[in-house]
């Protein structure tokens, strides 16, 4: 089990490096000249790679939770109202992953209209995201 725990660990870090980093590249996106062709298309390149790589991540990061949930019982019986609480945040996560995407196409389309301020505070969202889902695992307030 630790071994699925740990792999689980690392693969949520590596995923929420990703969702933070990201929508800095929005930022940058958002700040770019209109006649400043290279920049832009640089950045949705690295936009592009950073969000498929991300996905892939998130897949063995799911993976190995719901081994730990439904194949060790972590989280499971009474008394673990935590974990129900995790897995909405882990949902709004994936709404949040499933959000990029949606931005980043709306970028490569030319359709985005947002400030770079939008992003700055969309940016935010992960980090709270994932305070939350610590706490919720390290203390089970409930």
């Amino acid at each position: 089990m630790l071994w699925v725990k740990s792999l689980h660990i690392v693969f949520i870090a590596s995923w929420f490096a990703g969702l933070f980093y990201l929508p800095r590249i929005f930022v940058n996106l958002a700040l770019v000249a209109p006649e400043s062709v290279a920049e832009r298309s640089r950045l949705l390149l690295m936009a592009r790679k950073l969000f498929r790589f991300t996905t892939l991540l998130a897949l063995p990061a799911l993976g190995f939770g719901l081994w730990l949930w439904l194949g060790y019982g972590i989280g499971r019986g009474p008394g673990n109202g935590w974990m129900h609480a995790k897995l909405a945040l882990v949902v709004v996560v994936l709404g949040y992953h499933h959000g990029c995407g949606v931005l980043l196409r709306r970028f490569v389309a030319g359709t985005d209209r947002r400030s770079h301020r939008f992003y700055r505070w969309f940016n935010e969202l992960p980090v709270l995201l994932l305070l939350g889902i610590v706490i919720l695992v390290v203390v089970k307030p409930f």
